[in-house]
């Protein structure tokens, strides 16, 4: 009689812990939703998605796919910005209305930067589509232009003024085509 009491009181026990680590399963769901949703209002991604506006792009070098030497320095008048991984599906999704605005973006492909981040072989077909719109740049994860303007995912699209200071940042052009005045 004695194990069936122990037997009982363990079973018990066990009841009790399952319960106490259901409570806490619930509560952590309940702060990620909380989070998602946050995410969610914001277009589905996070506004960290590379240097807000307001922040200076960090000086950089490096060649485009024609040949040119491109420098934060040598940019003239408001350039439109972006990073696309031929690797990433919301990439291929929002590239052509990327291409649509960049087509429209005044000063034309001379104020128009792509960066395709990836091996060569791989970015082939998005440099063969982005480079009717922009000057094409491909460069490896941690490149100099993906360091200097501060990206963390992908897509990632800045308009940035004369001097090098973003306007305007996000995933979407959404997020670019009506900047805060400044």
């Amino acid at each position: 009689m004695a194990y069936l009491a122990a037997a009982v009181i363990i079973v018990g026990i066990i009841g009790l812990l399952n319960l106490v680590l259901t409570f806490g399963v619930i509560r952590r769901l309940r702060e990620h939703t909380v989070r998602l949703t946050a995410i969610e209002a914001g277009h589905g991604h996070s506004a960290e998605i590379m240097f807000g506006a307001g922040t200076t792009v960090q000086p950089f070098q490096a060649v485009t796919e024609d040949g040119m030497t491109l420098s934060r320095d040598g940019l003239t008048g408001r350039t439109l910005v972006s990073f696309f991984s031929p690797d990433c599906t919301p990439c291929q999704e929002r590239m052509p209305q990327f291409i649509r605005y960049a087509a429209e973006h005044p000063g034309g492909r001379d104020r128009v930067v792509a960066v395709v981040v990836s091996d060569r072989d791989a970015a082939a077909e998005s440099v063969a589509t982005l480079t009717p719109v922009a000057r094409v740049v491909v460069e490896s994860d941690q490149g100099p232009l993906y360091n200097a303007f501060g990206v963390q995912g992908f897509p990632a699209i800045s308009l940035i003024d004369e001097f090098g200071v973003v306007i305007a940042s996000g995933s979407m052009i959404d997020d670019i085509s009506t900047p805060v005045a400044g």
